[in-house]
């Protein structure tokens, strides 16, 4: 993590890392034993919160103090099990017989879906599990650079084919559907949709894929946290598991609160954070004759500069945050730092080439 964004000084590296751990252990850890508990749990059983929240966190800490199973577990039975169960929900139920699809509920269906996708915590999450699987990898000692960059190649390109798979059809899952849904909120959604296309045996599926999403979610973030922790820490492996004790105590007593209250909560913060960690992640992906350390410098600078009144718009009077909008494009859909990033990127460049240029005809 510290890599990714070291380009633009060590100082915001540390920084950016640590506001990114502080709010994954804080808000999507504890919300997915809350998810857990709303939809796998509280329908069938009367149990409090808090106990089936102890031993969640109590399972997912043992998991995380014995992080060289992490990769096969997950890997070869949970993750396959997950992916199977929501295919089959998706495929049921697009090709079943429904009512027409009605109209949209959003002004602007395209940004509404991007802001709703900032709640995933997928590209925070992404990065913070993608540096687990670095160190997982670094810790089993049996592979060349070249071989960890392969795994790490392709298990990418995996992953990123397997979410676009879901996620369309979940998409299309709720459009087809739509005709017929009457629900309140996103946990009754995915409820509905299941029982419809499954039936009892699709709400029970359900319940299971929640429970196993949720749980590799948790496992991976505890443990992406305590490695961080553990590496400005000299390597310690007290640091490690101390920080994974306060990770899952955390995730407990946070846990306890409505699922929709974390979401509440969590917006404000991603509106901040998320901008910046698309825009680095893009930064790190494109050619390295094109990302220098002053593209990075000026292109995150200016995000997090425009990101401020998406930002301070839950804190400040619309009136105030309004007359910041009017100036920015596509502020007025929170997507105000797009065109200012973008614009940045290739004037940067431009000017870096021009620079080139001149010092080529000068020499």
């Amino acid at each position: 993590m510290l890599d990714f964004a070291k380009k633009v000084s060590p100082g915001f590296a540390l920084l950016y890392s640590a506001l990114v751990y502080i709010i994954s252990i804080t808000l999507p850890s504890p919300r997915t034993a809350s998810v857990t508990y709303e939809m796998a749990v509280q329908p069938y059983f009367e149990i409090s919160s808090f106990t089936i929240s102890l031993a969640y966190f109590s399972l997912v800490l043992v998991f995380v103090l014995n992080r060289s199973k992490i990769l096969n577990l997950i890997g070869k039975y949970l993750t396959p099990l997950i992916i199977v169960i929501l295919l089959s929900i998706i495929t049921i139920g697009v090709f079943s017989d429904l009512a027409p699809i009605r109209a949209s509920i959003f002004d602007n269906s395209f940004t509404e879906g991007i802001l709703e996708g900032y709640q995933t915590f997928d590209a925070i999450g992404g990065v913070v599990v993608g540096g687990v699987i670095v160190i997982s990898l670094a810790l089993r000692g049996t592979y060349t650079y070249e071989e960890k960059k392969s795994i790490i190649a392709k298990s990418g390109l995996i992953a990123g084919i397997g979410l676009f798979l879901i996620y369309a059809g979940l998409i299309a899952l709720g459009a087809v559907n739509s005709g017929s849904l009457d629900v309140d909120n996103r946990t009754q959604l995915l409820s509905t949709l299941s029982a419809e296309t499954l039936g009892s045996v699709g709400t029970a599926f359900l319940a299971v894929l929640v429970s196993l999403a949720c749980f590799t979610t948790a496992v991976g973030i505890v443990t992406g946290v305590a490695d961080f922790v553990k590496g400005i820490a000299s390597n310690s492996q007290i640091a490690y598991k101390i920080t994974a004790v306060l990770g899952c105590t955390l995730g407990v007593a946070i846990g306890q609160f409505d699922v929709h209250y974390i979401i509440d909560i969590a917006v404000p913060a991603l509106m901040f954070i998320y901008p910046i960690t698309i825009v680095l992640i893009l930064l790190n992906v494109v050619p390295e004759r094109y990302g220098s350390q002053l593209v990075f410098r000026a292109v995150t600078m200016v995000t997090l500069l425009f990101s401020i009144p998406d930002f301070l718009q839950f804190f400040a009077s619309e009136e105030t945050v309004a007359t910041i909008k009017d100036f920015i494009p596509f502020s007025q859909f929170s997507l105000g730092w797009v065109m200012p990033a973008f614009v940045t990127f290739v004037f940067v460049n431009l000017l870096r080439l021009s620079k080139k240029k001149s010092d080529t005809k000068t020499f």
